[in-house]
């Protein structure tokens, strides 16, 4: 088995106003990056839309139609002062939570051991019913609940390593003892959530703050002594991974500061974490990440991790 890359040109249509952070060419420097030979192995695979049900899994169908409501003819429109649609911006979104969807459904068949989905818009602030953060729908979410609902699984985990709190993750899996959900983060720092006091409603949500300034060890200490010893308590059938890489030391949105050789290690031993109870299975999404040389160079030792495992 091989590892899945799944994303669609579609992704370049969600277009953001000048001198926004999550912009087209984040997409264009990861795919440049994993077009280099050594990734030639990939399994590629375009993003497929998303049906109503996946959304509904996490969402009202009040906060899906109010996307399709909000969706410009022309132009943007701002949902908030971050999170702006373009024309494309839905068609994004919705194969953003396909592409997600299909990598579960991929892995699951055992067609790849692992996938990971490179798309925007990112989806882990988007909270049931309302868009933020420059998200529109939980993808990592929907993914989760989807291989609980579709595939009989009883029990998988989300690490998110995102320098941000992935507060809509968060507020989508809080219920739902068979996700449990684990995020390092910088605090303070947008949202301002992601409190060692929050805990889920079964115990299932594990939030690891760093202050600023925060770099490999202190990051590697953490998920050595509370974030991975909770995740393999969980006994997850599937890992998911929030892959956002803006805890890099020269993003420019915070201040953590992390390197390329920080994700390698946390993606490595997330890995074995689903070899040793999810028969290697790993779906990994991507987030946050806006410096575009730190995020094509940590998106590329993430996969490198990826197909290393699933060859």
């Amino acid at each position: 088995m091989t590892t899945a890359l799944i994303t669609h040109p579609a992704c370049l249509s969600h277009v953001t106003p000048p001198g926004h952070p999550e912009r087209v060419e984040r997409m264009q420097a990861i795919s440049a990056a994993l077009a280099a030979p050594e990734f030639d192995a990939l399994m590629r695979i375009d993003a497929p839309l998303c049906d109503d049900r996946d959304i509904l899994l996490a969402h009202p169908a009040t906060h899906l139609a109010a996307m399709r409501a909000a969706a410009p003819q022309s132009g943007f429109r701002s949902l908030d002062p971050d999170t702006h649609m373009s024309t494309g911006t839905l068609e994004a979104a919705f194969r953003a939570v396909g592409g997600c969807v299909a990598a579960v459904d991929k892995v699951m068949a055992g067609t790849a051991q692992n996938a990971f989905v490179a798309m925007r818009p990112p989806g882990h602030h988007a909270e049931r019913d309302r868009a933020m953060g420059f998200c529109f729908f939980g993808n990592v979410a929907i993914a989760a609940k989807h291989a609980l609902k579709q595939h009989g699984l009883k029990r998988v985990a989300i690490v998110d390593f995102d320098v941000h709190h992935g507060n809509g993750t968060q507020d989508l899996v809080w219920d739902d003892a068979g996700i449990f959900f684990a995020s390092t983060h910088q605090m303070p720092l947008y949202p301002g959530s992601g409190a060692l006091s929050e805990t889920g409603a079964h115990g299932n949500v594990l939030n690891v703050p760093l202050p600023e300034g925060a770099g490999g060890q202190a990051f590697r200490a953490k998920m050595t002594d509370v974030v991975l010893p909770a995740v393999a308590a969980h006994k997850p059938e599937m890992v998911f991974i929030s892959a956002g890489f803006d805890a890099h030391r020269d993003d420019p949105l915070a201040g953590l500061n992390l390197v390329e050789d920080d994700f390698v290690w946390a993606t490595e031993q997330i890995c074995d974490i689903a070899d040793a109870t999810a028969k290697g299975r790993v779906v990994s999404t991507l987030e946050g990440g806006y410096d575009l040389d730190a995020l094509a160079a940590s998106t590329a030792a993430h996969v490198r991790v990826l197909m290393g495992r699933g060859g």
